[in-house]
Parts: structure tokens; C-alpha cells; sequence
């Protein structure tokens, strides 16, 4: 008899909200231990610099670091293994990479100004971020994907220098994750990883210069450590596990979107796989493909247990009740699988991203299709948006009075601040105030 199991919801049942919330509920990365864990390292690495990192990288990650150098890899060792890899595997991370730069090309933002009459001018300036650091999972997690898709935005976004922290369990170290460093163009790798790493490009030490912002995924630790560093530097997001939002009209093979699902399933325990169609014949094919499809996965028993404890086929009314669960649920994920799925874009308010059509896998927007892969997940997207060049710029504002629009401006600002009852402030607009007869 076989273990396999998900949920099935109907969303026009009456207790439907409150069976959503049971299956959306999740702990978010507080721990008390791992948190008063987290802050002992902070603090060591803080005061203690470099000789704290060796000291907790040799002690999670099984290393024999003496010396800072030896957690310092320079640039020709990211080419070295750049011309390592297959053909294949450099061609396929050259042909992501592309992708991944010229969508994010378009995000670019410009400098304006405008003048006024009297010849007050106001305006933006953008300018980069000098320095930001990059986390990037080793061990068995190894993302190379990652490591485009963090570094790349800051790249086109002119971001001067480019840290990439990547543990090394054992020694171990990825050769697609240096080889994509390479190709990135990241501009110091650094062998070491988990709240000492975050700590070193938050605080800076001897041999890691203080960054300006930490983008990237990690494990709890890392996530505690991010969220309390957050303040010191600028942090991308407290990712929580990845998830999957399908709508689907009944037409598209079952077995693809039971795949789609998995995809999801197969990140995590935590991961979040759900299904909303209005046609329950459809959702009983995508259980069975489901159970047919689990038994061929190397990760079977992380995305069985994704589905059975979190993972949901949800019954609907129509596609308009589908979107409106949706917008409820804010996915960091979405697929629209049906037919002609740009008519329901407008009515779409709140996903990381949205795949239009039967064709188009999430797992495209994972590696290459061009838009970024760090998204909002837990419901942020809500008020979140994918990583991206606005994430490495920043934004000052410019003003410039004439004389005459002292004179003008000067006047409102000295009421207003009087009506504050702050007097230098006022004092001050109207020192720049005509003497003469307004």
C-alpha cells in the first residue's frame, strides 16, 4: 500500500480560509538557541576579527585553517576552474549568464533633474553601492545559479567590488560555483560560510572588507545572522522555504504540472507545492501523476514529505476564484497553465513570478530564462519584489535653490517650521529671505 498522501481542499467549502491558513502556517527562522548561538559569533568575529573565523570555520566545517590566506582564493583560481568543467557545463553557464545580464540590463535606472521657473532645479542622482557580499551554499547545496544570479545585477548595476563567501566542508570545494564566480565576475571568493562569513562582510576584518550590503541564500544560521546584522549593512530578504502556486484550466498534461509541483517539493521538507483548478477530474490525474512521478525522483522522500505535509490540490469555482486565492496566498511562484494566460495578468497583484502558458516550466526562471530567481516567498511578495539593479543602487536626492527660489520655498519652510516650534529651522529658510515687499 503505497504512503503517498496530499491534501485536498475545496475552496468554495465554508471552513476553506481557515484550512488556507493551516496549510500556509509557517515557523519563520527565529530559534532562540540558534539566535543566542548566532550572537556569541557576531560578537567573537566583531572583536576578534580573522581569528575568529578560522576558529568557527575549523569547527563547523571540519577545516585546518591556519592563516586568513588560506580561506582566500584569488581570481585566477575561479578561471582555473572555469576551463575545468565539460564544455557543456561552461556553454550552458556562458548561454545563463547572458540571459541573466541583458534582462537585468533593462533595469538600469538613469539620473534626472528638472528646473523650475525661477530657476530652482530638483533631481535624483543613482549611484552604485561600492561594495556588496554575496553568500553562496557549498557542500552538497551548491547553486551555481546563484552565484549569476546574485553577482550579475550588482555587476550591471556598477557595484565597484563584489565579495563571495562559499563554504568548504571537508576542504570541498564546487567547481560550477567558481567557474559561474568567474564568469559573474565576482571580485574576491572567500572559503568560508555560516554566521562567521555574514559576520566578516557585515563587520569586516583584516583580510574581508566591509560590504555594504549581503545578498543570498542560507541555512538558519545564516538567515539569524543576516536578519541581526541587518541595520549595519543592507540585506536582500529572511528567505523562507521555496514555494509553487499553479493555476491550471484541466488542459495541460498532468504529468507536467505533477512535475512542476515536485520541482518545488524536491528543494525542502518546507518547500510548498499547490495546485488550484477548477476541474476535480484533473486534480485526480495530477494525484496519480504524482504518485507515479515521486517513485522516480533521487529526492523522493524530502519531496514526499514536502507534499504530504505541505503541498495541496485546491478545487475552484473558475480561474477568476483561482486568482483570487492567489492574490491571497502572494506565491513566490506562479504559473498561469492555461489557455491565452495574458488576459489574466492585470488581475494578477501579488507573486514573485509569474509563468504565463503551458510551456513555461518555473524551472526556466530557476537557471535561464533571464529574470532573477531570489524572490519573495512566505506571502512577502505581498510588498516584495525580485532581487534586481535597483537592489545595488541608490538614491540621492538634488536640490538647488536660485535666489529666487530661496525667497519662495524660504517662506513656506519658515511657517511650517514655526507651526513645529522649531525656531532654527525657520530662522534658517529665512535668512535666505528677500528683505523686500512680497
Amino acid at each position: 500500500m503505497s504512503d503517498f498522501s496530499i491534501r485536498r481542499l475545496d475552496a468554495g467549502s465554508p471552513g476553506f480560509s481557515d484550512d488556507l491558513d493551516r496549510l500556509l502556517a509557517w515557523e519563520s527562522v527565529a530559534d532562540q538557541q540558534v539566535e543566542s548561538t548566532v550572537a556569541d559569533i557576531l560578537r567573537q568575529v566583531r572583536v576578534r576579527g580573522d581569528a575568529a573565523v578560522i576558529e568557527f570555520t575549523n569547527r563547523f566545517d571540519r577545516r585546518d585553517l591556519k592563516r586568513a590566506e588560506e580561506f582566500c582564493l584569488d581570481t585566477s583560481a575561479l578561471h582555473a576552474a572555469l576551463e575545468r568543467i565539460p564544455a557543456s557545463s561552461r556553454d550552458a553557464l556562458q548561454a545563463a549568464a547572458s540571459r541573466v545580464r541583458e534582462y537585468h540590463e533593462h533595469q538600469l535606472q538613469s539620473s534626472w533633474q528638472y528646473q523650475e521657473a525661477d530657476g530652482t532645479i530638483l533631481g535624483q542622482q543613482i549611484t552604485p553601492m561600492e561594495r556588496v557580499g554575496i553568500y553562496v551554499p557549498g557542500g552538497k547545496a551548491s547553486y551555481p545559479s546563484s552565484v549569476l544570479m546574485n553577482a550579475i545585477p550588482a555587476k550591471v548595476a556598477g557595484v565597484d567590488e563584489i565579495q563571495m563567501v562559499v563554504p568548504a566542508p571537508d576542504g570541498q570545494l564546487n567547481d560550477l560555483v567558481l567557474a559561474a564566480a568567474a564568469i559573474a565576475g565576482v571580485d574576491r571568493v572567500f572559503t568560508i560560510g555560516g554566521a562567521q562569513a555574514v559576520a566578516a562582510l557585515a563587520y569586516g576584518t583584516d583580510s574581508i572588507r566591509r560590504v555594504d550590503k549581503i545578498v543570498g541564500p542560507g541555512n538558519i544560521f545564516v538567515a539569524s545572522a543576516k536578519r541581526a546584522v541587518f541595520g549595519q549593512v543592507a540585506i536582500d530578504m529572511i528567505a523562507g522555504p521555496s514555494e509553487i502556486l499553479v493555476i491550471c484550466d484541466g488542459e495541460t498534461d498532468p504529468d507536467w504540472i505533477a512535475m512542476d509541483l515536485l520541482s518545488q517539493a524536491e528543494h525542502d521538507e518546507q518547500a510548498q507545492s499547490i495546485l488550484l483548478c477548477p476541474d476535480a477530474a484533473f486534480l485526480d490525474a495530477v494525484e496519480r501523476s504524482l504518485e507515479k512521478l515521486l517513485k522516480t525522483l533521487p529526492r523522493e522522500a524530502i519531496a514526499s514529505r514536502s507534499i504530504a505535509e505541505r503541498g495541496a490540490l485546491v478545487l475552484v469555482q473558475d480561474i477568476q476564484q483561482a486568482i483570487d486565492v492567489s492574490n491571497r496566498i502572494a506565491p513566490e511562484h506562479l504559473e498561469v497553465s492555461v489557455s491565452e494566460p495574458e488576459q489574466y495578468l492585470p488581475r494578477i497583484r501579488h507573486a514573485g513570478a509569474i509563468f504565463l502558458g503551458r510551456y513555461t516550466a518555473e524551472a526556466l526562471g530557476d537557471y535561464c530564462a533571464g529574470p532573477n530567481h531570489v524572490l519573495p516567498t512566505s506571502g512577502t511578495a505581498r510588498f516584495s519584489s525580485p532581487l534586481g539593479v535597483y537592489d545595488f543602487q541608490k538614491r540621492s536626492s538634488i536640490i538647488y535653490c536660485s535666489e529666487q527660489g530661496a525667497d519662495k520655498l524660504g517662506r513656506v519652510a519658515s511657517t511650517l517650521a514655526r507651526g513645529e516650534g522649531l525656531d532654527a529651522h525657520a530662522r534658517s529658510a529665512e535668512f535666505r529671505v528677500s528683505d523686500g515687499d512680497d
